[in-house]
């Protein structure tokens, strides 16, 4: 098994897709700390005086009593709703923003990511070795130093802004409600603001923080990858047996395809390859029909009854087979040899319509040994035995 110090190269495409498919991302909580906490505050101060206005109207309505109200004592319920839907009303206002604020700053960092297996119960979780083992985990250690700097940052903070304003702050007590509401108010905003831009600091090193931990967690070992890219390509082995089938399923078919064919080059037992030429229509010969063993015996008997040529080219029907595609001009490395046979099937068919001499053995035409498939496999076992 490879060691977490063998994941040296970074995640592919295809791993970071099914981490955010398991639901995981790059998520900063300073960022959504900051976001909910902004939100609320930010919430608090617009909405706050219109609040307050409909809370003073409507405790001034319910505190107007009569001799019925007292009378029923029941009916001061009903009479409470009003101030108890404006506080819901608040409330749920409120929990909207600040939702959104949290949602907006997740997708922000990490993008959006629909996922219900993080909420899916995985009993391995419970594991008490495992959840031991985190605790000491590079990330989690960074989190818990990250976590007492701010802490301290954001007591150092408080503990001066309140130090040089407590004095002020306990004067108030002499002057009018109003003004010192007023005062009250702004003190708490210039330090709710203040903290906040501690929370605003420590999110814009969080956010690449993270961000390094996720990569850095789905790095790979070059195994890995190997074993990724074989299961997106698929094994080789497998293939190229899918391939074969194809190949000799296509080979059957082409059988039907032979009668059309000007003449047949065979290697004597197991190959054997139908071409046909029409100057008019084709820019070279192409093969119409091909196979082996007995698809080759069943060509070969086809072409016999429909009294098509069929020569012995031995080379040149392996490299056919090996390079040519069905109902495809042949490769130009392979125009001479065929131009040959076929300047040799039109003095023979001549020949046979008494319109010339009948030709003597069909002398073996030039094939590049690198294009005949034996040679190959002959190089490969020489290779192999040294």
């Amino acid at each position: 098994m490879d060691s977490s110090q063998d994941k040296e190269l970074p995640a592919t495409e295809r791993k970071l897709q099914k981490a955010r498919e398991d639901g995981q991302g790059a998520r900063s909580r300073d960022l959504s700390h900051l976001a909910i906490l902004g939100a609320g505050a930010a919430s608090i101060l617009v909405l706050a005086p219109t609040l307050m206005d409909h809370l003073q109207k409507a405790l001034s309505q319910q505190l107007v009593f009569d001799s019925r109200t007292v009378m029923t004592p029941g009916s001061m319920l009903e009479r409470m709703q009003a101030v108890v839907m404006v506080g819901l009303v608040a409330s749920v206002v409120f929990a909207v923003l600040t939702s959104m604020a949290a949602v907006i700053s997740a997708i922000g960092a990490g993008g959006w990511i629909f996922s219900t297996k993080p909420i899916t119960p995985q009993f391995n979780r419970l594991n008490p070795i495992t959840g031991f083992t985190n605790l000491f985990a590079k990330q989690q250690l960074a989190n818990v130093a990250k976590m007492v700097l701010m802490t301290s940052i954001l007591a150092f903070v408080a503990w001066k802004y309140m130090g040089n304003s407590i004095e002020s702050i306990a004067m108030l007590v002499l002057q009018p409600s109003t003004s010192a509401i007023r005062a009250m108010a702004e003190w708490l905003t210039t330090g709710v603001s203040m903290l906040l831009l501690v929370v605003f600091l420590a999110a814009l090193i969080d956010i690449p923080l993270q961000a390094f931990f996720f990569k850095s967690g789905l790095k790979m070992s070059h195994e890995e990858v190997k074993k990724e890219h074989k299961e997106a390509e698929g094994d080789p082995h497998t293939k190229g047996r899918i391939r074969q089938k194809q190949r000799e399923l296509a080979d059957r078919a082409s059988v039907g395809a032979v009668p059309k064919a000007d003449f047949v080059v065979m290697n004597p037992t197991h190959y054997a390859v139908a071409l046909k030429y029409d100057e008019a229509t084709m820019s070279a010969p192409q093969v119409i029909s091909r196979g082996t063993d007995l698809v080759a015996m069943r060509i070969r008997d086809l072409a016999k009854g429909h009294d098509i040529p069929v020569l012995q080219s031995p080379m040149l029907a392996r490299a056919l087979y090996a390079h040519a595609e069905l109902d495809q001009p042949i490769p130009a490395t392979l125009y001479t040899a065929v131009a040959q046979v076929l300047a040799y099937v039109y003095r023979l068919k001549a020949a046979m319509r008494g319109q010339g001499r009948m030709p003597g053995e069909l002398v073996e035409p030039y094939v590049p040994p690198e294009l005949d498939p034996h040679n190959k496999l002959s190089a490969q076992a020489k290779g192999e035995s040294a």
